[in-house]
């Protein structure tokens, strides 16, 4: 079961899983901490995970001050603190992503390693169109099912939409009872447009593994390969048959790569 911790000015919504070295775990826009579950359940014998709640997300609440996405780092830094964690690998989707990137160049001490899913380092033209569609779309949906219906399109494979998952994952969203708000997606979505870290990702100083899908619409692998180009020594998979929320549809396989990349940086000592 998760519980609030108050991290700096937020009382944020955690889950904590299993024992070993600390991963945290940061998800993308419009997830809870269960957006995870797999991961938590998946990898929790071989490491102590945290999974949270962004601002404006599930139970953590939308503070009326504005935000950007390295307000969301130190809102991470302010969790880790909380916990006493003194260092973690970080694993980011999507929008947690680009948080990631920003705690790593915010606050490298606390950072052992990324790894950078589906992940972009600055909106081009066809990206930001695509995100300012989003950003209408919860308030023009005639209703949740509808709004999800479309944003799926985005975010699962074919194969999932065939196979009946796609229908499974909606019918739980809609069951859940801590949907956020338009408002909250909307000015999340406007933190993750002013994304920038074209000039910075050269500071990153950890070993850095880039995922991407190469059925992904959104954040197809050339926004990845910009990334992993940037940053020094990162290594750069493109799951072929995959597309945006590769962690929730092969989750054995993700699970498997991310263990094995961490593993080889805890031997090394990092």
């Amino acid at each position: 079961m998760g519980e609030h911790v108050r991290a700096g000015t937020l009382d944020m919504w955690v889950e904590r899983q299993g024992t070993g070295p600390d991963v945290l775990l940061i998800a993308g826009l419009g997830d809870p901490a269960e957006a995870w579950q797999l991961q938590l359940d998946g990898l929790a014998d071989r490491y102590r995970l945290t999974a949270y709640d962004n601002r404006g997300m599930g139970r953590t609440p939308l503070p009326a001050e504005p935000f950007s996405v390295a307000t969301m780092a130190d809102d991470a830094v302010a969790l880790l603190r909380a916990l006493d964690v003194p260092a973690v690998h970080v694993a980011g989707f999507s929008g947690g992503s680009v948080i990631a990137q920003e705690l790593a160049l915010r606050h490298p001490g606390l950072v052992r390693s990324l790894v950078l899913v589906s992940t972009w380092s600055r909106a081009d033209a066809y990206f930001r169109a695509a995100v300012k569609f989003w950003r209408w779309l919860p308030e023009a949906a005639p209703n949740e099912r509808a709004f999800l219906e479309a944003f799926y399109l985005w975010i699962y494979t074919p194969r999932a939409h065939a196979d009946g998952n796609v229908e499974k994952i909606i019918e739980e969203v809609l069951a859940f009872p801590h949907q956020p708000s338009a408002e909250a997606i909307q000015r999340s979505i406007d933190a993750f447009l002013a994304h920038d870290t074209v000039g910075r990702l050269s500071q990153i100083a950890v070993p850095t593994l880039v995922l991407a899908g190469g059925l992904d619409m959104i954040t197809p692998p050339r926004y990845g390969r910009v990334v992993a180009d940037a940053i020094p020594g990162a290594r750069f998979e493109i799951l072929a048959e995959e597309a945006h929320q590769p962690f929730q549809e092969i989750p054995d396989l993700f699970n498997a790569k991310v263990d094995a990349f961490w593993r080889v940086v805890e031997a090394r000592g990092i």
